[in-house]
């Protein structure tokens, strides 16, 4: 793999393909060549942190009830995406995806689906321990835990809430259920934050975790985003690399978002070689790699993190007309058409780029 001298991968230029507009019986392709497998499903857009990067501290707009798809709908409209379109995972996302009761009910119903898709969660891990064996049970098989300070002060400034314990707590307990690789997934939020850094990483390192650390997007709820003020990848592998010894992974990423780094020294959980991951969707965009889909709480699909247009699937799933196997070749139909209208990358770096009015705890992750 050729290296940039600041140790990240060069971008790969998309264009246009011939690909043939999809077909019923098709699975989700886009007008470039790129396939969809990996279906990231908010189930919520609450939370019960109100970290300073996503959301304002009196919380926001939340949808109401009969908006947010029930148990039963999550797992038809999967059923879809798993049987007829080619969908091979499938990540629950919030908002906070613990917030939802009836989440290992959603979980053991997509579990039970054949081909069965692998299934993770991405949480804030607050209550997790308590809920980790109902989970792993009812069929999941991965997790990434939001975490960006295990400082507890900075915690509380960050997410206004003092939590930390818990988080730590929900840690510990995806392990002991049997999770194999549990990863971090933390945000840089301030510069100053850049000198906690490597704490974080050493706490992961010494349990086990895998971190990855994610550049802060445009996808806040206040619109505050400033790209001056970003923490870029190059800041924090600088950083890092003040303290651990960081060897470019050789690995293919293929369509994973995180580019990985070997920690000479030190070992990860399964007896491997450790590894830190940066998500650099800003200074790196890995736009012509990515597979993946995204439906939002109140059904609606969207083709990208920073789409400004969506596809509603609830009101065809709660439409009165037409028969079970009508409804869902409806859905399926409509979902081919958002992905084949995906953009060749989201647009951030352009100078017209407009901020989706969803945030991001609206969106998932």
């Amino acid at each position: 793999m050729t290296i940039t001298p600041l140790g990240m991968p060069p971008l790969r230029r998309i264009e246009a393909s011939a690909v043939p507009a999809p077909a019923d019986g098709a699975g989700l392709i886009d007008r470039y060549g790129r396939v969809v497998r990996d279906l990231r499903v908010s189930v919520t857009d609450r939370c019960n942190l109100r970290c300073t990067y996503c959301m304002p501290a009196d919380g926001l707009d939340w949808l109401g009830t009969d908006a947010v798809l029930t148990a039963d709908e999550f797992i038809r409209v999967i059923t879809v995406a798993v049987r007829d379109l080619g969908v091979r995972s499938v990540r629950f996302t919030g908002g906070e995806p613990l917030l939802r009761r009836d989440l290992e009910t959603i979980i053991a119903g997509v579990a039970a689906l054949r081909p069965r898709p692998e299934i993770a969660l991405t949480t804030n891990a607050l209550g997790l321990s308590r809920r980790v064996d109902g989970l792993v049970a009812a069929g999941l098989n991965r997790i990434n835990i939001s975490l960006d300070t295990v400082d507890p002060e900075r915690f509380a400034q960050v997410t206004r809430r003092a939590r930390l314990r818990d988080v730590i707590d929900g840690l510990a307990a995806a392990r002991e259920a049997g999770i194999g690789t549990i990863k971090v997934n933390a945000v840089v939020p301030d510069r100053s934050d850049l000198a906690r850094l490597p704490e974080l990483a050493r706490f992961c390192l010494d349990n086990g975790y895998q971190l990855r650390i994610i550049e802060q997007m445009p996808l806040d709820a206040d619109h505050r985003w400033s790209r001056a003020q970003m923490v870029t990848a190059d800041d924090i592998l600088a950083t890092l690399r003040t303290e651990f010894p960081l060897t470019d992974d050789t690995r293919p990423r293929g369509s994973a978002p995180a580019d990985t780094w070997i920690v000479d020294g030190f070992r990860a959980a399964d007896g491997g070689p450790a590894r830190i991951g940066v998500i650099a969707s800003i200074t790196r965009p890995f736009c012509g790699d990515c597979d993946r889909t995204r439906l939002t709480a109140d059904g609606m699909v969207r083709n990208c993190l920073f789409a400004n247009s969506e596809t509603d699937l609830r009101s065809i799933l709660r439409g009165s007309g037409g028969t079970s196997t009508e409804v869902d070749a409806a859905i399926a139909a409509a979902w081919r058409i958002n992905t084949w209208d995906k953009a060749p990358g989201h647009g951030v770096n352009d100078p017209g780029f407009h901020q989706p009015d969803r945030p991001m705890s609206a969106i998932g992750g």
